[in-house]
Parts: C-alpha cells; structure tokens; sequence
C-alpha cells in the first residue's frame, strides 16, 4: 500500500493507534526499568502522556493536519508525566512546529517532522544521555531523511524509520552498561518504537483501527466514574431527596458468558439503563463495557448487563446510608480541616506558594508543618501531569510559586509548569523527600524568587536520602544478585544492601549512611512499615553510635516501608 499524501484521516488513525499501542504495552515497559522497584513506571508515563495528547486530537475538529499535530502536542505537553513523558512531548512538539499550517503531508513533510522532532528533543535535555530514547529517536530521523531522498511514499518513509528504531533500541544495552547487564534495552526507547510501529501499521493498513474514536484506558474509566459518584453523592442535599438509592458499577466483558443472548449496541444498551437510574455513565471498547448508575434496582442492571456478556467486576454501594455517614462526619471534619490549616499557618510564606509533592498523610503533614502551602499527591508511585502541577500552581493563589518535586522524574513535567504558568515559578531540585523537607528549612518569605532557589537549593548535598523497598523480579545490577521479593536499601540512587529481612536490610541501609560528621538520623515509617521496628532499628544504631540524634515519624508512603535521611 502507498500513501503519497496523509490527510487527517491518516493522521487521526496513526495517534489513535499509537496511543493504543502503549497503553497495551504500557506494563511490558514498565518491566524494562532497570531498578528492580515497585514503582517502574516509564510505561505508564509514556502511555498517560500519549493519552492526553490523543485526547486532544479527538476534540479537535480540524480537518488540517497541522492543527491536528498542534492539538497533539498541546495535550502530550500538559499530560506529560515523568520525564519520559516530558521527552515524548518535546519530540511532538518539535514534529508539529514543523508542519504547522499544513493541511496534509507529503512524504517530505514527514520525514522533516520527525527530524524536527529529534532536534527539539535533544535541546530539551540539559546533558543528552546515548543509549536512550534520544538515541532512537535520532536514529529513526536519519532514516527518514536518508529514504525520502528516493521517496515519495509515507508509507516507505514510516516503515524506514520503525525498522531504524528497533536497530537503535537493540543497540543501547551496548551503549549504557547498565542496560546491558540487567538484560533490557532502554524504556523509553521502546515506547518511542511502540509509537513509530503503530504509525506504520495505520498508515499501511495493518492497523485494525477504523477511526479516530478516543478510547479511553481502564484506569481513566474508574477516574471517570468515581469522579461522576462524587459528583453525584455530593450534589445530594438531605438522605429523602435521593431518589434513586444503589450506586451500582459493573465491567462486562462482551461475548463472554453462559447467558449471553444479545448483540452488544451502545445507543441501545445506554438508553436501557437510562430507562432504570440516573448519573448513567457509560463506556465501551470493543472487548469491554463499564457502567456507573445509579438506581433502585441494581439486580436489573446486573441481570442486564450478562446478556451481553460476563461480570468481571460487580460493586454496590447503599447511597442513602453513605449519605447519613457523610453528614454525621461533616462536623468533625470541618473542625480536622481547619485544624490542618491553621497547622500550615505557622509558618509565613508571605506572596509565596510552595507546592511539595508527595503521597501519605503523614508526609503530607509534615511538609504543611513546615510552610508547605499545596500539597499535590504524588511521587514514587504515580507522577504529576505538567496539567496537574499548573492547575496546583493556580490553586495557590499566591504571587509567586516554588515547587519541589522531591522525585528526579518530575523534574521535567515541574519545569515545564513553570513555564507555561502565569506568574512566575521556580523549581527546587528536590530528588528526594529528605532533600524537599531540608529546603524547606531554608526558605525565607522576604527574599526574592530566585534567592529562595538558590538557597533552598545549596543544602540539598548536605542530607543523605535513602529508601528500603522490596525487588519486585530477579535481576543483576552493579555486580549484585538481587532475587523478587528481596529487600533492597537504596541511598542517594544507589542499591547499597540486600537483604531477606526488613529489619535487619533497614539496619545495614542506615549504618551504609552514616559519616564520621553525622548528626541527625530521620526514619519516616510507611505503609508497609512498623513503628515497633522503627524503634528497635533506632536503638540498633544508637549502639554503634549513641551521640546520634534519631527522629521517628509516620510518613504513611506506599511501597516504601521506610524513608531514611542522615545529615
């Protein structure tokens, strides 16, 4: 098949079907972090991002593809998610500056978009790494633009570019060490291939995607329904004024079932259900559909939904009871919030914002204490968009705003924040959530912006991070055999212990961190941790030291049983 022309049909195909691609693929990528952590998440990142921008083509109704590439970019920038994510956006941006205007594409168009694509990439990274997505996606241009030379055909030029991408991404364990001995070739590189081999496969045919519907994943299907239950549970005013009582959600996977008798129709099947409930939400792909209503016969939607297939999930929630709970709560809480915010108040911030992110609740209070003024959720286990960290830049209210992302891979989504935000923003370093509490010791509200990055950024080397979490595969990495389920005790990026025992890994973790000078010893507990052991790791280190200053919180972070900081 030859296509001398993409119009916006093509064009939609392609990001519907890329967007597709690493969503499917999104856990295979995942498995190719290097660390061993429970927190990989270069997949989710990348397909997240690719979503957004999807999205955003979806809504557009252009019919030029440069406003469609425009579209892209905007939504892969603000969807962005980790630095992956940011990177991926950079790679678009640059592709669609470069066909801005255009309403198709030839084959020469195509070829300089993705060479644009690269340059943009590349100028986005402060110290470009080999062996990583840039290197493929550089790679993948100099084929694009070695072929159009004889080419008309967008097809050849995107078939070239897939096949120089698989050679560059097979390449870089050879071009970073560390690659090649943990056995997988670079994350990002393979979501950027997953991308360029949808693309060719719309653009040629092989791609059974026949529009360019959005599709949303089944993660932003239980976003969509829990944000419509909220909505719904809180317009409620008085438990009487409930008419329809059972908040009921089920996931039917289509044609599979012993009572399945009926041909699965969306319009057909919404305006059943709209029939027997209200705050009806339903959404459908070609093997799936989930429904969010609300009624007073759940047992019918039930029944309903296995004519057209299998429940694979089934919840019921008696509203008019959660309401009653709701409103014997609401008192308490208000009182709990305000105590929350006058904790906050005790530190002046003056015209500032300070936006931490971090997951826990523990955490969380613990930086308000300090003079955090925001919190966004987030961190180790589930990255801000560069939309979520806008929104919290404005929720701030404030003239100025500081950010810290306490994470290396927010720090490209904060910085891109910064600048598409309104007022003025500057970002804070923050690898850690030890280096995000030491900064904010050195904030001043009287000084200027750029004084407080600088300042809040000189002691950052002052404090030793280190995190103990469980390996979740086998793997080798710096000579060590690490098995799944072992312990690992990370400092400053570093695995420095393995062990079989929380306790004793959290031990070894800790005496790995201290220094002839060390002063201070901070151990945040988390989920998975335990106050009991807490202490008797403290009283273990007080015996190799007992000039040591030991600190004990609750953090209440997930997958991180223990948060370790030495100063």
């Amino acid at each position: 098949m030859k296509v001398v022309t993409i119009t916006d049909k093509e064009f939609r195909k392609m990001i519907a079907a890329a967007s597709n691609r690493l969503n499917n693929n999104a856990e295979f990528i995942n498995s190719l972090n290097v660390f061993p952590v429970p927190d990989g998440d270069t997949g989710t990142n990348m397909s997240l991002s690719f979503a957004s921008g999807f999205k955003y083509v979806n809504e557009s109704t252009s019919n030029e593809v440069g406003e469609l590439a425009s579209a892209l970019a905007k939504g892969l920038l603000m969807g962005a998610r980790g630095n992956s994510g940011v990177i991926l956006s950079q790679v678009f941006r640059g592709f669609s500056k470069s066909m801005a205007k255009k309403k198709t594409l030839s084959a020469q168009d195509l070829a300089d978009a993705i060479s644009n694509g690269v340059e943009t990439a590349y100028k986005a990274v402060m110290k470009p790494t080999e062996g990583t997505i840039l290197t493929v996606a550089r790679k993948a241009a100099e084929a694009a633009r070695e072929r159009v030379e004889n080419s008309d055909d967008c097809v050849q030029i995107i078939s070239d570019t897939y096949e120089a991408a698989k050679k560059a991404l097979a390449q870089t364990p050879e071009q970073l060490p560390v690659l090649k001995e943990v056995g997988v070739v670079d994350s990002g590189g393979q979501g950027l291939t997953f991308v360029y081999g949808a693309f060719f496969d719309a653009l040629s045919g092989n791609e059974p995607v026949e529009d360019g519907t959005y599709q949303p994943s089944v993660q932003e299907m239980d976003e969509m329904v829990n944000a419509e239950h909220h909505k719904s549970v809180q317009s409620k005013l008085n438990t009487t004024d409930i008419k329809y009582g059972y908040c009921t959600e089920i996931m039917v996977r289509l044609g599979d079932g012993r009572l399945v008798d009926s041909k699965f129709d969306y319009d057909e099947f919404r305006e059943h259900l709209a029939e027997i409930g209200d705050s009806l939400l339903v959404i459908a792909d070609d093997e799936v559909v989930k429904v969010h209503v609300h009624t007073e016969h759940p047992g019918q939607v039930l029944a309903y939904g296995q004519k057209f297939g299998s429940l694979v999930k089934v919840k019921v929630d008696n509203m008019r009871l959660q309401h009653e709970t709701i409103l014997e709560n609401d008192d308490q809480s208000q009182v709990e919030t305000q105590a929350d915010d006058e904790e906050a108040a005790t530190v002046e911030t003056g015209n500032y914002g300070i936006i931490s992110i971090s997951s826990g609740d523990g955490l969380q209070k613990m930086f308000k204490s300090l003079g955090v003024t925001k919190i966004l959720d987030g961190g180790q286990t589930m990255n801000p968009s560069t939309e979520d960290i806008v929104e919290a830049i404005k929720q701030t209210n404030k003239e100025q705003v500081i950010i810290l992302p306490n994470n290396k891979n927010i720090f490209m989504a904060a910085q891109q924040a910064a600048k598409v935000s309104d007022i003025p923003v500057g970002v804070v370093k923050t690898s850690s959530i030890s280096q995000g509490m030491t900064a904010m010791l050195s904030f001043d509200a009287s000084s200027d912006l750029n004084d407080n990055v600088e300042m809040m950024t000189e002691d950052l080397d002052t404090v030793i991070s280190g995190e103990v979490t469980q390996s979740i595969r086998d793997t080798s990495i710096d000579g060590q055999q690490i098995k799944k389920g072992d312990y690992m005790g990370i400092v400053d990026g570093d695995i420095n212990v393995i062990g079989q025992k929380l306790y004793q890994t959290t031990v070894s973790t800790v005496k790995s961190m201290l220094e002839d000078d060390s002063e201070i010893v901070t151990i945040i507990i988390g989920e998975d941790g335990d106050s009991t052991d807490a202490q008797k790791v403290k009283e273990a280190i007080l015996t190799e030291n007992d000039e040591l200053e030991i600190e004990i919180h609750e953090g209440d972070q997930p997958l991180y049983p223990y948060l370790i900081s030495v100063e």
